[in-house]
């Protein structure tokens, strides 16, 4: 959620990143600040598709396999779920399924590659997340005579990323009637007829994964799906914020943020409902949306470890909110702006059972939505008018308006789950570490004082002592953001007698995990040197103390917000965002 500026629709993140395509399909530097979304477009989509020199098809290194995930002949079989101590020495809770699938061969084939051109094959699936035994409707739109799905489960694979889990039958491509636009609400969807269906079996592992659609004439484009186990009680639950994504998208000229005129797009002309009946652009990450840049450097990172996760949406949270509290933590990942009371109330209750939340970026629950079916089917619809004089709900159900957490007629600002408040965007300043003793910076040695160059980018939090929320809350970084007489904060604290809340304050953090040594460069940037190691330490210590319980029992929290927050800093800008960011 980042005010104007944009041409693209797009929220922007990474000041610097790589924009041109050089020789031999790489990116280079182009000294210019550029857009998260910028960056993954170009990467992923304009000019083509995604170079794999020096892959080989063969994992760089494997990871280290624990004792118990080996095979013991004739002896009792290691346990499902076990306690595992890392190089580290950070103990976290690891799951046998998950190391012995990412033990499994790898492939780098779910790149995309070739020149790719927009709507050349696109699509939809019928659901954001899926069960085995459902039956996945997929919904494809392409020039090609015919094509084929092949379905790719995401992870670390030895460092090749991913797995070929199933192929479709080749099926005869069809080009499908225009989407249609909604008057007064400006909703794109696309009436189209079903392409093919996919039984989603007990051979798809859960997991994040990409739907690769491949035309017979080289087309190529993805689908995101996750797969959830409903039964699960993993210590962990990865969420993917595809409502995040829906905001954000421009396909058929509309999103909650931009719309046709005549002239170009403006915010007036936005959608105030958005549809999932219709695909991601092309130029979006090839159609996989937000998830490289904000979701994929944590997920090869927690899967590396073979830790014990499960996985679902944010629509999955609002439709089965009971599920958080049988979990230790939740992991919100890089951009999760838009939360309905639905989600909101889950994470509180959870919260106060015992659950342990991470929000690894910034501007989260900042903006309430309604969901509501499609003829395709439930929690289809995105509703978020971003002002109260224009929805209905405002006079007959004002609390679930669809306005900023903090205005009327809600005036429940996210700081009073998260513990920091969302400021602004276009920070590009290093990261200042202020509390190095803290359980989070554990084994990174970092004395008080410690600068991380380039590391707070983007949209940022802080802490805000004169709002709602915690006042035991611990800042274990306080970074000034350069020109805007401002800061980026890390934030910690307990619920009492509940579970903990982590808050990175940027939305750079969970970009900043990822390590080209392990997949490929033009993907996402390099790892940088005397950094990204010292960040991955850190979450570790993350995945350690939240795997363990109830924060509160664990690590409580002290308030030392009161020593970094005083006089004319308690005064600084707060809650900076506009409706049209």
């Amino acid at each position: 959620m980042e005010p104007g500026g944009r041409d693209d629709g797009y929220p922007r993140g990474m000041p610097e990143a790589f924009s041109e395509v050089g020789p031999e399909g790489k990116f280079v530097p182009s000294g210019a600040p550029i857009g998260r979304r910028q960056f993954l477009r170009g990467a992923l989509a304009l000019g083509g598709g995604l170079a794999v020199a020096g892959m080989g098809g063969k994992p760089k290194h494997g990871p280290p396999i624990p004792a118990h995930a080996k095979h013991h002949h004739g002896r009792r079989p290691p346990p499902a779920v076990s306690t595992t101590k890392l190089d580290s020495g950070v103990e976290v809770v690891t799951a046998r399924w998950l190391i012995e699938e990412n033990a499994k061969p790898g492939t780098n084939n779910w790149v995309v590659t070739g020149i790719q051109t927009p709507h050349a094959i696109e699509g939809f699936a019928s659901q954001v997340s899926a069960v085995p035994g459902d039956e996945l409707t997929l919904f494809v739109n392409t020039t090609a005579q015919s094509f084929h799905v092949e379905v790719y489960r995401m992870g670390y694979y030895q460092g090749l990323a991913g797995r070929l889990i199933d192929t479709s039958d080749t099926v005869a491509g069809v080009q499908q009637p225009p989407s249609t636009l909604t008057p007064g609400v400006n909703t794109v969807a696309c009436p189209w007829q079903p392409s093919l269906t996919l039984k989603v079996t007990k051979g798809w592992p859960p997991g994040n994964y990409l739907l690769k659609l491949v035309g017979d004439g080289g087309q190529q484009q993805y689908i995101p799906l996750t797969i959830r186990n409903d039964a699960s009680n993993a210590t962990y639950v990865l969420q993917n914020s595809v409502t995040c994504w829906q905001a954000y998208n421009l396909w058929g000229g509309y999103s909650l943020y931009f719309g046709k005129t005549a002239s170009g797009q403006s915010f007036a002309n936005r959608a105030r409902i958005v549809s999932f009946d219709r695909p991601y652009p092309q130029t979006w990450a090839q159609g996989a949306a937000d998830f490289f840049g904000n979701e994929f450097p944590l997920l090869y990172d927690m899967e590396q470890f073979g830790l014990d996760l499960t996985y679902w949406t944010d629509v999955d949270l609002h439709n089965s909110p009971g599920l958080l509290a049988n979990h230790k933590a939740l992991f919100s990942l890089g951009h999760d702006e838009y939360w309905s009371s639905e989600m909101r109330q889950a994470a509180q209750s959870a919260l106060s059972s015992g659950t342990n939340l991470a929000f690894l970026g910034a501007n989260a629950c900042y903006r309430q939505i309604r969901l509501n079916p499609s003829l395709v089917g439930a929690n289809r619809l995105q509703t978020c008018y971003k002002d109260a004089a224009e929805d209905p709900f405002a006079q007959s159900q004002p609390s679930l308006t669809t306005v900023d957490w903090n205005q009327a007629p809600l005036n429940d600002p996210e700081s009073s789950l998260i513990g920091s408040m969302y400021q602004s965007v276009g920070a590009n300043g290093d990261l200042i570490v202020t509390d190095g003793s803290a359980w989070f910076w554990h084994g990174c040695g970092l004395p008080d004082g410690t600068r991380l160059p380039g590391v707070v980018q983007g949209e940022y939090d802080r802490y805000v002592p004169s709002l709602p929320g915690p006042t035991n809350a611990d800042v274990l970084a306080h970074s000034p953001v350069p020109g805007q007489n401002n800061w980026s904060d890390i934030t910690y604290y307990t619920a009492s007698g509940g579970g903990g809340v982590l808050a990175t304050g940027m939305a750079s953090w969970v970009f900043k995990l990822s390590n080209t040594t392990d997949f490929p460069s033009n993907i996402v940037p390099a790892a940088i040197p005397g950094i990204t190691e010292v960040l991955r330490r850190a979450m570790q210590n993350v995945y350690g103390t939240f795997g363990a319980g109830p924060a509160s029992v664990t690590k409580p929290s002290g308030g030392n917000w009161s020593s970094i927050y005083g006089g004319a800093a308690a005064l600084a800008p707060t809650a900076q965002g506009t409706n049209a960011a």
